[in-house]
């Protein structure tokens, strides 16, 4: 069971939603790692490649949907609070972090999707063989696409290489506040935790 949070000035936890959005773009943003580094470095044939191609669009633009309700639900509803011993530096950081993660969970896909409708091959997009998907307006009718095709994907490239720097250091730091620090920052998120008394003083800013 998920432990409930309030939104109250003294959440503890985050909300169920909230966990399970955080969980499932995890889980959905891990594959889709797995997957890219697969079709750049596997020497995979044409047939596997163009089905790797696929599921990957089809996963990430499920995961763009996601990530726009997380972002929303994070809107509106009160995250539980860092610990008031924490340096105000630190805050700082893990604040302009988690803005950054939420920017590029925003531009790999967008930049993913611009790149598709743009490309010299104009394959169609089908969600797990059952959706169409349409390009995006304007770029899937460019005359020249090619020069635009290359500038996407060097930013898509780029970004996705940023992303997962930034993940190994969100997982680093959950890590810390867990074992070094000892504090229930991880808590926070995990669903079989629930939140220690003494959380009760503490709170969370975004």
């Amino acid at each position: 069971m998920f432990s409930p949070a309030s939104n109250a000035s003294g959440t503890t936890r985050y909300s169920t939603v909230a966990i399970i959005l955080h969980w499932m773009i995890a889980l959905g943003v891990l594959t889709l790692i797995v997957m890219g580094l697969a079709m750049d470095h596997l020497h995979l044939d044409t047939m596997r490649v163009f089905q790797f191609y696929q599921l990957h669009k089809s996963i990430g633009i499920t995961v763009m949907f996601l990530i726009v309700l997380r972002i929303g639900w994070r809107l509106t509803h009160r995250a539980p609070a860092l610990p008031d011993d924490m340096p105000q530096m630190e805050k700082k950081g893990a604040h302009l972090a988690h803005l950054v993660l939420y920017g590029l969970q925003i531009l790999l896909p967008l930049s993913g999707w611009a790149m598709v409708s743009v490309s010299i091959l104009g394959i169609p997009t089908v969600l797990f063989g059952t959706i169409p998907w349409p390009d995006l307006p304007v770029l899937s009718t460019l005359p020249d696409k090619a020069p635009v095709e290359a500038v996407l994907k060097t930013i898509h490239h780029w970004a996705s290489w940023s992303f997962l720097a930034l993940i190994v250091l969100h997982i680093a730091a959950a890590l810390r506040h867990q074992f070094v620090l000892h504090d229930n920052v991880l808590q926070q998120m995990l669903p079989v935790f629930r939140a220690s008394p003494s959380s009760h003083k503490k709170r969370e800013t975004p």
